[in-house]
């Protein structure tokens, strides 16, 4: 499949593989939907839409100060016509919170601003309006995040000899483990290395992904802040995004597999 053609995929659809810089890259960050894409957005479109045809009017979700999350639920809200509350934590904007802003977000400002509080703030105000509001988990945190996940397994080619993914929330490492345990045992990497760029995602693997999760795939650490920005940001002529992908490149060898889970919308 193009990479135009991948814009225009369905969640059911693959999104496709290509060769940059001697590294097989699972380009699902070509899924988009609402002007903004990545693997995260599929989740987001298919929570959005089965909310709006429960009659829902409102996106409520938690998002970082440099989280794209905020701008993808605000961009997915603003093309089906609902609003959205994001709570944020209190303090300067980044770049991806003012585009949510300027897409019609309303935005929550949350002191102390920890991951925990938004997570709970948000959570309680879409329960308490159960008719009125679809929440979308942080770090898109549920079923349909590693079942949609596991679905773009097979895009990837056969006996990798590592595949690199960036474990952020852990969610699309999740997803993806789900998705080798449908494959041949013949068909796995050699190795699959999540390379934790944030929080450690362990509790939410331990949540999310497959029971033995740790015989089948090893974490490290990017070595960077999350917030740092690596010196190296291509891959050939692929851009990736710097607080995520990009940390992988010291790891990631010729031949390998990169799981390219998505790119911010804003880059500034």
């Amino acid at each position: 499949m193009s990479g135009a053609a991948a814009t225009r995929a369905t969640g059911t659809q693959l999104t496709p593989r290509e060769a940059h810089g001697g590294v097989q890259c699972k380009r699902d960050d070509l899924y988009t939907r609402a002007g903004v894409r990545g693997g995260k957005v599929r989740t987001c479109w298919q929570l959005a839409t089965a909310g709006q045809a429960a009659g829902h009017d409102t996106l409520v979700t938690a998002g970082s100060r440099h989280s794209p999350q905020a701008n993808i639920v605000a961009q997915v809200a603003r093309y089906l016509g609902m609003a959205t509350v994001a709570y944020v934590p209190h303090g300067q904007l980044g770049a991806e919170l003012r585009a949510a802003q300027q897409a019609g977000c309303e935005l929550v400002r949350v002191r102390p601003g920890h991951n925990s509080v938004i997570r709970a703030r948000a959570r309680v105000h879409a329960a308490a309006q159960p008719t009125h509001c679809t929440h979308i988990p942080f770090g898109m945190e549920c079923a349909e995040a590693t079942a949609a996940t596991a679905a773009q397994v097979p895009g990837m080619p056969a006996r990798l000899p590592t595949l690199w993914v960036p474990a952020g929330s852990g969610m699309s490492l999740a997803g993806i483990l789900h998705g080798l345990l449908a494959l041949p045992r013949g068909a796995w990497p050699h190795r699959v290395v999540g390379v934790c760029v944030g929080a450690d995602p362990t509790r939410r693997l331990d949540a999310w992904a497959p029971p033995l999760w740790r015989a089948m795939a090893e974490l490290v650490q990017a070595g960077l802040p999350y917030h740092a920005t690596p010196a190296r940001t291509r891959l050939g002529a692929l851009v990736l995004d710097p607080h995520y992908e990009a940390k992988l490149l010291p790891h990631v060898q010729p031949g390998d597999g990169l799981w390219v889970v998505g790119r911010r919308q804003v880059l500034a």
